[in-house]
């Protein structure tokens, strides 16, 4: 009798997992693994690094060609990938596509950071990974870190944030820790931000035990921040997707931004007849191409 009591299951958050009263988590997704190293298409180079040992955080640089001097420096984009804070990867094949994509257009270096997930890691866990990950890549702007390609051709004065869906309200997070620090970053690329809504509230309360959801939770909800307007940045980009249940959310946070005092610039990108992460899975569309050329003119104008 016992054993079969271990089966229960006790959650269930389709498409992302179910959890069982001998707490077991079963993801409904896996994800492949994509080999670092030279990539054939596009000649991105990429290699794996440990953040930290203790904790097991660790990252995935892209560095494109080097053309001319050793001593070029390009932008870093610091990329949160989405999952919904429990699933995704930069090693697995939709990372790796898109990232070698942008850094092929963008001519840019990028760090994914491969922040540990709920709920076997509760939040804010992925929050804390995140922002010990962007310190981690600041020791270097002195050429104390660890990581040559980092200290050799890094602009560290050129450096943005960027994630889709819970990797976007990761990347604001940081941002907004980042003002707090001092730390300047250029600027913030929110693709279809996860910021909650009551039909995935009950979820994000069991990955993060101590929230209060998406009403009350600063991390759901920026207007109740108090610390909105330290944002450390000086743009942000918010794209979101007609179809998307999140788009209102985005919406709002677009709004709420611009009136909260942070004195930076804001401006939305709405893809018309498209639903959440739609560039992921499509990357050959039109809508696909229209929304890349905006990331990297995000990035490059005013370069």
């Amino acid at each position: 009798m016992a054993s079969g009591t271990t089966n229960e299951i006790t959650h269930d958050f389709p498409p992302f997992f179910k959890a069982y009263n001998d707490g077991r988590i079963e993801r409904y997704m896996s994800h492949d693994h994509v080999p670092a190293g030279l990539d054939p298409h596009t000649r991105i180079q990429s290699k794996d690094v440990v953040i930290s040992p203790e904790t097991g955080l660790s990252a995935r640089i892209f560095i494109p060609k080097i053309n001319g001097s050793d001593h070029q420096k390009l932008p870093l984009l610091v990329h949160y990938h989405g999952g919904g804070f429990c699933v995704g990867s930069p090693f697995d094949t939709i990372s790796h596509k898109f990232l070698t994509s942008l850094i092929s257009q963008a001519n840019i270096i990028v760090v994914s950071v491969d922040y540990r997930l709920a709920p076997e890691h509760p939040l804010p866990i992925a929050y804390d990974d995140s922002w010990a990950a962007l310190q981690w890549i600041g020791t270097h702007s002195n050429k104390q870190g660890p990581e040559p390609w980092l200290t050799q051709h890094v602009d560290f004065g050129r450096v943005f944030l960027a994630g889709e869906s819970a990797g976007a309200n990761i990347a604001h997070h940081v941002a907004v820790r980042a003002g707090l620090a001092g730390l300047k970053i250029v600027g913030v690329l929110m693709v279809h931000p996860f910021f909650g809504g009551k039909e995935r509230d009950e979820m994000y309360k069991f990955l993060s035990p101590t929230s209060t959801g998406c009403d009350d939770d600063p991390k759901l909800n920026p207007e109740v921040d108090p610390n909105l307007s330290s944002m450390g940045c000086d743009k942000v980009l918010v794209c979101v997707a007609e179809k998307d249940w999140l788009k209102d959310r985005g919406v709002a946070y677009y709004g709420t931004l611009g009136k909260s005092g942070w004195g930076g610039n804001v401006e939305i990108l709405e893809t018309k007849g498209e639903d959440h992460c739609f560039h992921l899975f499509n990357t050959e569309g039109e809508n696909a191409a229209a929304l890349m050329k905006k990331l990297v003119d995000f990035i490059n104008i005013g370069l």
